[in-house]
């Protein structure tokens, strides 16, 4: 799990790609608050194999990254 709440982009895709590269995981959830960071990361995570399910969560994001 990814909290990239209260920050704005660059860093929750950072933080994303860290932990992609870090342990390559089959399925990782993010969340965020910020709409920019919700198309970056899905942009980064389809480049890395990924398929992404978005859903809202009250003022929240939860982005669910799962290897193809």
């Amino acid at each position: 799990m990814v909290d990239a709440r209260g920050l704005l982009c660059p860093m929750p895709v950072m933080m994303v790609r860290k932990e992609v590269l870090a342990t390559a995981p089959a399925v990782l959830e993010v969340l965020v608050d910020d709409p920019c960071a919700v198309e970056n990361i899905s942009r980064f995570a389809a480049s890395q194999g990924y398929s992404v399910a978005v859903s809202e969560q009250g003022n929240d994001v939860k982005l669910e990254l799962t290897k193809q």
